[in-house]
């Protein structure tokens, strides 16, 4: 049943829009763009940064457009005298709180409130400036929290609150003491922050932004006596493009050029232990099976995904009872360093010590991650150093590297070898597929009964999502799984993942199998990717996700060559003493404050 239809004019052009559409987005209709600094498309409504004022005719007030209703005969104005004024009046005195220092400022460029200045000329200093002086705050690992650059918009805290469910920021006080805090103003690592970063995606300044390691890492490629090798996860590369202005696409070639021109001494990938991820995950999932099904253990079902850390932080602060459902496997990040420190080390005849591995990452929680005290397996801090997508860009863009123009090269050999099921664990479900082609053959000897692999039903960009596969005709060391009706949940942000573990600890739903991702879409939508971000970006990175999927000669995890040839000359069996030593971990509860 479609939609009752309103009629209304925009600058004197007619346009007919569904009841229930605001002014703003009628007005993107007839392409007409109204600024905006508190309204995001994956929000809620809030209309308190007013900027987004239209005329309305017949109204007295300038009512907001984010926030207003369209109704029958409306005639709106979105520049007219009135209006502009009143923008310029709302910017100036933003801009008068505002610590605009932006030839400073590292999102200079990137700034919505900057942009809005720019558009409408302000400059005049109308409004005495009465900005607070503010310490920032640096405590936490992966976000860096500066008061004096807030606009009290107020999108990190509906983010916070309504995407992940987490509550870390909220407002404080009244009138001009207003302020986004903690609670009892803590510092941000001391409260319940999982270090996703959403919170940055979504602020139009730089007052929320990611801890910067760009200088730290150049230091490392000058250092004559380090050997820096890089590491790509399976996002970076469908997002890399949009900091250059390519939009979402398939950049795995240029990425690996880039990072070669940048002084990388290897250029590896985090795809391969993705796929090293899939056989230890899959064989401790199998096993776990087995004892409860064969052993009459008990034994902690349905086993939950480990691979984000945002997720994991989550789950520690409350869902502390339910820990031991987690999956003991590091995250492909954190098997990658340890790897790198040891059979890497020894297969170039390098000395760990000397070594630096860097990751880029579409994540800030990988830079909490890399910091935690479990990930020393090496002997020595597993990974150095943690790059987002965006700050990759930066450091292309400050070593003049012309991105759109290089030429494709591919990974550097032993830790570069990768499958297209690593390379969907960048989008939400792409984890749970990647473990379902992996381990429906090695039970059954047999592919998925998906048409070319494509498991569809653990794919698209619904909260939760759930699938079934029944296994049957299994090989007689399977024999216990004979029958079995394999079911598996799949939720991305922490909002979601919050319904999904409630109904699993009161017994309402019952799952084998669950993968979480703490961002939206997955990793594609990670606190570390280019801005902005909306469902219509990360559906076009998704959709290059599996199209680098479907190029891939290689489709399934234990089919990577370099993958056997690791468990024949190095940890011989998937789930063995050396896996666990390097490649597996415990977490452990955490207090909400």
């Amino acid at each position: 049943m479609s939609k009752y239809k309103v009629s209304l004019k925009i600058n004197n052009l007619p346009v007919s829009v569904d009841e229930g559409t605001t002014i703003l987005e009628a007005a993107r209709q007839l392409n007409f763009k109204i600024p905006t600094l508190c309204h995001h498309d994956d929000l809620c409504v809030a209309g308190n940064c007013r900027v987004c004022v239209v005329e309305q005719e017949g109204s007295r007030a300038l009512p907001a457009a984010c926030a207003t209703p369209v109704s029958e005969g409306m005639e709106i104005r979105t520049n007219s005298m009135k209006v502009r004024q009143a923008r310029k009046n709302i910017i100036e005195l933003l801009l008068s709180e505002h610590n605009a220092d932006c030839t400073k400022c590292f999102k200079s460029g990137y700034c919505e409130l900057q942009e809005a200045a720019n558009e409408y000329r302000t400059g005049d200093h109308v409004y005495l400036d009465v900005r607070s002086q503010n310490e920032v705050d640096i405590s936490s690992p992966s976000i860096e929290k500066d008061d004096s650059k807030c606009i009290r918009c107020q999108r990190c805290v509906r983010t916070c609150t309504q995407l992940q469910s987490v509550s870390a920021l909220a407002v404080t006080h009244k009138g001009k003491d207003m302020k986004i805090s903690t609670f009892l103003d803590k510092p941000m690592n001391d409260v319940v922050c999982t270090n996703c970063g959403q919170c940055i995606n979504r602020c139009p300044t730089a007052s929320l932004v990611e801890r910067n390691y760009i200088d730290q890492v150049f230091d490392a490629i000058y250092d004559p006596k380090k050997f820096v090798v890089v590491q790509t996860a399976p996002a970076t590369r469908v997002a890399i493009s949009e900091e250059f202005g390519l939009g979402p696409n398939r950049s795995t070639g240029k990425l690996v050029s880039a990072l070669r021109r940048l002084g990388f001494d290897k250029v590896l990938d985090t795809d391969f232990t993705a796929d090293l991820t899939i056989m230890e995950e899959g064989t401790e999932l199998l096993t776990r099976l087995k004892e409860a099904l064969v052993d009459g253990k008990d034994v902690a079902l349905p086993m939950m995904t480990s691979c984000s850390p945002g997720w994991i932080k989550f789950q520690e602060h409350i869902f502390p009872d339910m820990l031991d459902n987690l999956s003991t496997c590091k995250s492909p990040q954190q098997m990658f360093g340890p790897l790198a420190k040891t059979y890497y080390a020894e297969k170039i005849n390098k000395n760990p010590a000397e070594m630096v591995v860097v990751s880029i990452m579409p994540c800030t929680a990988k830079k909490y991650e890399a910091d935690r005290p479990e990930m020393r397996g090496s002997g020595y801090k597993d990974v150095d150093f943690v790059l987002t997508t965006r700050e990759l860009g930066r450091m292309i863009h400050q070593a003049g590297i012309e991105f759109d123009k290089l030429d494709d090269e591919k990974y550097d050999s032993i830790l570069g070898e990768s499958t297209g099921a690593a390379v969907i664990f960048g989008a939400t479900g792409g984890v749970m597929e990647a473990a379902l082609r992996t381990a429906y053959e090695i039970v059954t000897g047999r592919e998925v009964p998906f048409a070319n692999l494509n498991i569809k039903p653990v794919r698209g960009m619904e909260g939760i999502k759930e699938a079934a596969v029944k296994i049957k005709d299994v090989k007689p060391e399977w024999s216990f799984l004979e029958g079995v009706e394999l079911k598996t949940a799949i939720a991305h942000g922490l909002t979601n993942a919050k319904k999904l573990m409630e109904k699993v600890r009161d017994g309402s739903a019952n799952y084998h199998f669950i993968e979480v991702m703490a961002c939206p879409s997955g990793c594609i939508g990670g606190g570390g990717q280019p801005i902005p971000t909306n469902m219509e970006i990360r559906k076009k990175r998704a959709a290059a996700i599996y199209e680098e999927d479907e190029k891939m000669a290689v489709r399934k995890s234990h089919e990577n060559p370099e993958i056997t040839a690791i468990y024949e000359s190095f940890l011989h069996n998937p789930g063995g003493h050396r896996s666990h030593d390097l490649l597996h971990t415990h977490y452990s509860p955490k207090k909400r404050y």
